[in-house]
């Protein structure tokens, strides 16, 4: 069983040194990022909102959290800087004719693969997935790569 006297105790099993810190996943990060809502953890779902901070919002969660202001209720860090619904923009997404992911009933035997994304950029073509960077703009809400506004450099929208 040990510690009867046939063995000896080293000094690493007798001293307990600083605890690793976890580090967390990035793109477990980043999945979380582009595909749940900030304000209320569910999926996102259209109408989709963006804040100024680039944060996404399912256009529901940030009217009720809005709407609710009983005093027991204390603001969310996520959308603290909202006062208005003009604070957010309602984005104009373009769908990702790969993905799949919500057409298919899920039964628990499929692959779900997180670094698809269901939206792209309708210039360049690159998904919303979180690993290149998007802008959209503020007048019309048009969501677009990093990469396709660096290409068009135009003032106006593209569509």
């Amino acid at each position: 069983m040990g510690c009867d006297g046939g063995t000896i105790p080293k000094r690493h099993e007798l001293v307990k040194g600083p605890r690793k810190v976890e580090k967390v996943d990035k793109n477990a990060e980043l999945v979380a990022r582009w595909h749940y809502c900030a304000l209320s953890q569910e999926k996102l779902r259209r109408p989709i909102v963006a804040c100024e901070l680039g944060r996404l919002y399912n256009k529901d969660a940030v009217i009720e959290f809005l709407l609710d202001k009983s005093a027991d209720k204390t603001p969310m860090e996520a959308a603290s800087h909202i006062k208005s619904i003009k604070n957010v923009t309602e984005l104009n997404l373009t769908d990702n004719p790969a993905w799949s992911g919500d057409k298919e009933s899920i039964k628990g035997d499929k692959y779900d693969d997180i670094q698809s994304a269901c939206f792209i950029c309708p210039v360049v073509g690159l998904e919303m997935n979180g690993r290149h960077r998007f802008c959209f703009l503020r007048n019309c809400g048009c969501v677009f790569s990093e990469r396709a506004l660096r290409e068009v450099k135009a003032e106006v929208c593209h569509k």
